[in-house]
């Protein structure tokens, strides 16, 4: 079954009558379902009809990327990545969970039913794409390790080898291996997706392959990529951003126009392709995600938990 939970990656002008109401009606979380549709071109639930987007063109999406392994320049990793060896690929499960296993790549996936979505996808640094992603739902692994009752959080890693990663300048600052976290009822929504291709063909190496995490509402350092290791916790895991610069950038990491970036505002947002001088567009709250996720942080401030 092939399903679409497709995202605009753009809210048409005609739709928002300025950008003072879009903010103001943006905060409520219990905005009518109209209202997120004009407002946010929210996600289709899972099975609907989707409306059609238009995707940001795939020789932009797979060659505008960070992945600082392979250099600090956004094609940096399109040039190194082919360095990477994909298969044999190995995922270890284990932590809090009565099925801790180590996966190879094709036993990880096939007991899930690939599916193809389009997600918009929101990057901390306030650009924006659209891409068709090809994966299967987060949940499906978590449900098959069964994690214990006092599991309460979801901890990622990516491949950490010097020799396939040449440009590893950062290592000193960072403290490689890569890591990202979810609590376990973010990780366990049906929009939480781990990817295996996008463009209706294999993932990239630069964008994450042979495996990687799409969290659609949350700034994309969340979407983990080349994923070795999944860990099931107790307490909050500690993430590479999180860690290295919390001032900066939190572990929730959720899209939130009200927050800003300690060094730029996230009001606004750049979408890629769309041309030189296409304008800045208004950064949905979630990122146009709120009335499919909004209920994950009813009972939060936040901007503490930002």
């Amino acid at each position: 079954m092939i399903i679409k939970a497709s995202q605009a990656s753009d809210v048409p002008s005609s739709e928002i009558t300025s950008e003072s109401d879009y903010l103001n009606r943006r905060r409520f979380l219990g905005a009518s379902a109209a209202g997120a549709v004009v407002l946010f071109g929210r996600a289709a639930p899972l099975g609907a009809r989707p409306q059609e987007l238009e995707p940001t063109p795939e020789d932009l999406a797979t060659g505008y990327n960070n992945f600082y392994e392979f250099g600090l320049d956004k094609s940096d990793p399109a040039r190194h990545a082919h360095a990477l060896r994909t298969r044999p690929w190995t995922i270890k499960v284990d932590g809090l969970c009565n099925k801790p296993a180590d996966y190879q790549l094709e036993d990880f996936v096939q007991p899930s039913a690939v599916e193809d979505r389009t997600y918009r996808f929101r990057c901390v640094e306030a650009w924006s794409m659209v891409v068709p992603w090809r994966g299967f739902p987060l949940a499906d692994v978590i449900k098959r390790a069964e994690p214990a009752a006092s599991a309460k959080y979801v901890a990622f890693e990516t491949l950490w080898d010097p020799e396939q990663m040449p440009e590893r300048r950062w290592r000193p600052r960072i403290g490689w291996p890569y890591r990202e976290g979810l609590r376990l009822d973010e990780a366990m929504h049906p929009l939480a997706l781990l990817a295996t291709g996008m463009y209706g063909k294999a993932l990239p190496n630069q964008n994450g392959a042979p495996l990687r995490l799409i969290v659609p509402w949350k700034y994309g350092f969340k979407s983990i990529k080349s994923i070795v290791r999944m860990t099931f916790t107790e307490t909050e895991p500690p993430t590479t951003w999180a860690t290295q610069t919390p001032n900066e950038y939190g572990f929730y990491a959720n899209v939130n126009p009200d927050v800003s970036h300690p060094r730029w505002s996230q009001a606004r947002e750049r979408p890629l392709g769309k041309g030189i001088l296409a304008r800045r567009v208004p950064t949905r709250f979630l990122n146009g995600y709120e009335e499919e996720v909004g209920s994950l942080y009813e009972d939060m401030d936040l901007k503490k938990f930002f």
